[in-house]
């Protein structure tokens, strides 16, 4: 169902500048990161959560309509590969003393279309990784690609410089769709990438939107009839939504209506879980054991430190959490790397914020979150959103007991409504 108030839903990562943001952040990194040890906090954690690295690859061939990521269309022949590496290592050599002895469990390269980096390219990328991070020995390092970029003898490299889980944008297998969605692929070329990830990889997750412009039921069955018989590991079925700057905001196409849609919700969910695919996400369906355990961090209010071009991090720290963002554009974060400072903006998470961050992600899960996860990953006690509980159970959206709190099917169908409760408890 679609939620019938909806709020601002950011992207696992994505925060807006608040008060007491900071620009320049690193211009000073030695006292900058003492004065974030020692400075009075808001809050005290009795122990840091996992830690994953995102990546960030900011160029693709062509902009998509409905895109709101970081992403911008390369002029000419090729993009300034090395020197975005270089800019990369440097933005990550600054961020170590932030992370010091803290192993990364999770690595996710994203864009735009990390898939257009050379095989060359990518593999200096990972062993920067490796040298400047204490990497777990079988860390989950997923790479995300796009139809149209796709060549065996490349991607067989990818697998060999330790990529081994792929995320694959198909959004549709629908000749008509792939149009009205601005891809620079057809049908033909997205059963071709997934024929390409099966057999190259054991691990991998497809994209497919539904609810896509002029869409029907049948033609969003089709679309998940041929996914599934790919036997994908990991599914992300995602609602087209008409996110603000893009160009589908500023000329809406025409979707279906909201009865429409939730009937290609409740088909999709009866028909995977028919497959042997277990919902655990608002998006995400994976068969047994093949989660993605990256995006399962940023759900269970994990730590993430976010290089590259616009990436955002989110660190928690003895006394604070910290968010920082990276300068957007390409040419702007490649010269700031150079100088030492590609953070942008910084700023410390207050402690009237905490309980709905915490929440805008957890609730996400279907599982839910046990309770004292949110005791240790915020450094507060429950009875600091007692009032939004209360009000979410009595109004059927959350479950809970002793030991969890976990979102209703009703606060699954409503999980906007159900977040909001949070923010209205912080405001």
């Amino acid at each position: 169902m679609i939620p019938l108030k909806p709020i601002a839903m950011p992207k696992p990562g994505a925060n807006p500048r608040r008060d007491g943001g900071t620009g320049n952040a690193g211009n000073d990194n030695g006292q900058h990161v003492i004065q974030a040890f020692t400075a009075p906090g808001h809050i005290r954690l009795t122990s840091l959560p996992p830690l994953a690295l995102y990546v960030h690859f900011p160029w693709c061939v062509r902009k998509c309509p409905y895109c709101d990521f970081n992403s911008h269309e390369w002029q000419g022949d090729t993009f300034p590969e090395e020197a975005y590496l270089d800019a990369l290592r440097a933005d990550l050599e600054q961020s170590l003393p932030l992370v010091w002895g803290r192993q990364v469990h999770t690595v996710f390269i994203g864009g735009g279309t990390p898939s257009l980096m050379s095989a060359a390219g990518l593999d200096r990328l990972l062993s920067d990784v490796r040298a400047l991070l204490p990497l777990d020995a079988d860390a989950e390092i997923t790479l995300e690609a796009n139809p149209g970029t796709f060549e065996a003898a490349r991607f067989a490299q990818f697998r060999a410089s330790g990529v081994n889980r792929l995320s694959v944008g198909i959004q549709s297998f629908n000749e008509r769709h792939l149009q009205a969605l601005g891809r620079i692929h057809d049908g033909a070329q997205a059963r071709h990438a997934v024929e390409i990830a099966a057999h190259t990889f054991d691990n991998f997750n497809l994209d497919l939107m539904f609810a896509l412009p002029q869409q029907t039921l049948a033609e969003c069955q089709a679309d998940i009839e041929t996914a599934l018989s790919f036997s994908p590991p990991h599914l992300s079925l995602y609602h087209l939504t008409l996110e603000p700057n893009t160009l589908f905001a500023k000329f809406p196409p025409p979707l279906p209506d909201d009865d429409q849609s939730a009937d290609m919700q409740d088909w999709l969910h009866a028909r995977t879980a028919e497959a042997g695919y277990a919902r655990y996400e608002v998006s995400a369906y994976a068969q047994a054991h093949r989660q993605s355990r990256h995006n399962l961090n940023y759900w269970r209010f994990g730590d993430y430190l976010g290089i590259g071009a616009g990436a955002h991090t989110k660190l928690s720290l003895p006394n604070r959490i910290l968010r920082q963002a990276r300068y957007k554009h390409p040419a702007s974060f490649i010269e700031q790397a150079r100088a030492g400072t590609p953070v942008q903006e910084e700023h410390e998470v207050s402690r009237a914020d905490l309980p709905f961050e915490f929440m805008l992600n957890a609730l996400r899960l279907v599982e839910g979150f046990p309770v004292h996860r949110f005791i240790e990953r915020t450094g507060m006690s429950l009875t600091s959103i007692e009032p939004a509980l209360k009000e979410a159970e009595q109004r059927g959206l959350i479950s809970r007991s002793h030991e969890t709190i976990a979102p209703t099917p009703l606060g699954q169908a409503f999980l906007n409504d159900l977040q909001a409760l949070f923010l209205k408890d912080a405001r």
